[in-house]
C-alpha cells in the first residue's frame, strides 16, 4: 500500500485526493472545566460513517462520559465490557436510555476514546462501537470495548458529550468522515 504524498504547491489531482480515505470534517478544542461540550456541524450526507476521536485534555476526576446526538434523550442501546489494570471485569449495557453511557473515559491524567458512527446523518439507525482506556492511578482504571445503536430515524448533525461526574478541560475532538 502506497500512502498518498503531498508538497508544497503541487497540483492535486482528483486520483490523488480520492486515494485519500478518511477526512478530518471537524477540529473543536474542549473548554475549561466543562460539564458539556457539543460538536455541531460534525455530521453531513457527504459521509456514511465518521471516527471520533479526543487527544489531550483531563477530567476533573476519574469517570465516563455519556454521547448523545441532537436533542435525543431516548431510545440508545448499548453493552460494553469492562476490564480493571488491577483485576475485575465485567459488562454494563442499557435498553432505551437517555445516552450511550460511558463511551469515553476521562480521568485527571487524560480523556481517551476513538468513537466509531455509522449513519448519523441517514435515516436510518446510526450504530456505534468504541473502545477507551484510562490513564488514572485509582482503582477505577479500565479498559472498555463497547456498541449499540440508536432507534430512530433522525438524520444527525451534532453530538453532546457529557462526564457522568466532574468536568473536563482542554484536548481537541476532532470528527473524522471515511470516505463512501
Amino acid at each position: 500500500m502506497t500512502f498518498p504524498s503531498f508538497t508544497t504547491g503541487e497540483v492535486l489531482t482528483a486520483a490523488d485526493m480520492n486515494a485519500v480515505g478518511l477526512w478530518l470534517v471537524k477540529t473543536q478544542t474542549i473548554g475549561t472545566a466543562v460539564s458539556t461540550v457539543t460538536v455541531t456541524g460534525a455530521f453531513s450526507s457527504n459521509y456514511d460513517a465518521y471516527l471520533i476521536t479526543i487527544t489531550g485534555g483531563v477530567g476533573s476526576g476519574s469517570a465516563g462520559v455519556n454521547m448523545t446526538l441532537g436533542a435525543t434523550a431516548t431510545g440508545y442501546y448499548f453493552a460494553a465490557n469492562y476490564v480493571s489494570y488491577i483485576g475485575g471485569s465485567g459488562v454494563f449495557n442499557g435498553a432505551n436510555v437517555a445516552s450511550w453511557q460511558e463511551c469515553i473515559y476521562m480521568s485527571t491524567q487524560a480523556i481517551n476514546c476513538q468513537i466509531t458512527l455509522k449513519n448519523p446523518n441517514l435515516a436510518q439507525r446510526t450504530f456505534i462501537n468504541w473502545q477507551n482506556s484510562g490513564a488514572a492511578t485509582t482503582a477505577v482504571n479500565l479498559s472498555t470495548n463497547g456498541g449499540g445503536y440508536l432507534n430512530d430515524s433522525t438524520q444527525y448533525t451534532a453530538f453532546t458529550l457529557t462526564p457522568t461526574a466532574g468536568t473536563m478541560t482542554g484536548g481537541t475532538i476532532r470528527v473524522y468522515g471515511y470516505r463512501n
